[in-house]
């Protein structure tokens, strides 16, 4: 696949080294896109005309190589998506990194306590039509879980992580918990640009604390 995760003692670091790999792999898929684009097709687009001759205005060779170029890079991209989720947890919460390595163990390092879900945000308002309303978040919904982060990744009011992380996932899926009427509901929520409104997510998200 061409791509390795780096080791590095400090999770910080690790999500940097993630981060410009990420950067790495997207440029080179945007390189191969060019190579779609400069023959007019995409990767659906057939190569052989309708007598299942192969098409004289495409660059067969160049074109297949690009396809598979960017499949093969969307995965490692997936790869490291994944590997930043985990360093996110392990930046905003040590104990995350240990809780993952007992589970990996086989030690299931939640179990042990008996502790609810804890709400760190909560949906003040949705636009319609946004990307917040296609995940099916709803007004008063409390946010216990988005993505890599859980309310011991704040260490104060500020929803600055979140913001970095839905900053950092456009046009990607994110799995969020929430709460609703006493209800766990999970979603995928996938914050992109140019939906018709402000923001990428298209709802008001602010610091819950059990009095507000």
């Amino acid at each position: 696949m061409g791509y390795t995760l780096p080791s590095s003692d400090s999770p910080a670091e690790k999500v940097r080294a993630l981060m410009s790999q990420k950067q790495n792999i997207e440029a080179e898929i945007e390189a191969n896109i060019s190579i779609l684009k400069a023959n007019k097709c995409d990767l659906q687009t057939p190569l052989v005309d309708p007598d299942g001759f192969p098409r004289a205005d495409i660059d067969i060779y160049a074109v297949r190589g690009a396809r598979k170029r960017i499949i093969e890079l969307r995965n490692d991209l997936k790869g490291v998506m994944d590997a930043i989720g985990r360093g996110l947890e392990a930046v905003y919460d040590p104990k995350v990194a240990s809780e993952n390595k007992d589970s990996e163990e086989g030690t299931d390092s939640s179990a042990s306590t008996n502790e609810s879900p804890r709400p760190f945000a909560r949906v003040d308002g949705v636009a319609p039509g946004s990307p917040a309303a296609d995940a099916g978040l709803k007004r008063e919904d409390l946010v216990v879980k988005f993505g890599p982060l859980i309310h011991q990744s704040f260490s104060s009011s500020s929803l600055q992580p979140l913001a970095e992380v839905v900053a950092d996932n456009e046009d990607r899926n994110i799995s969020i918990r929430v709460l609703r009427e006493g209800q766990t509901v999970i979603l995928t929520l996938t914050p992109r640009k140019g939906w018709g409104g402000r923001g990428m997510l298209g709802c008001h998200i602010v610091p819950y604390t059990p009095s507000s």
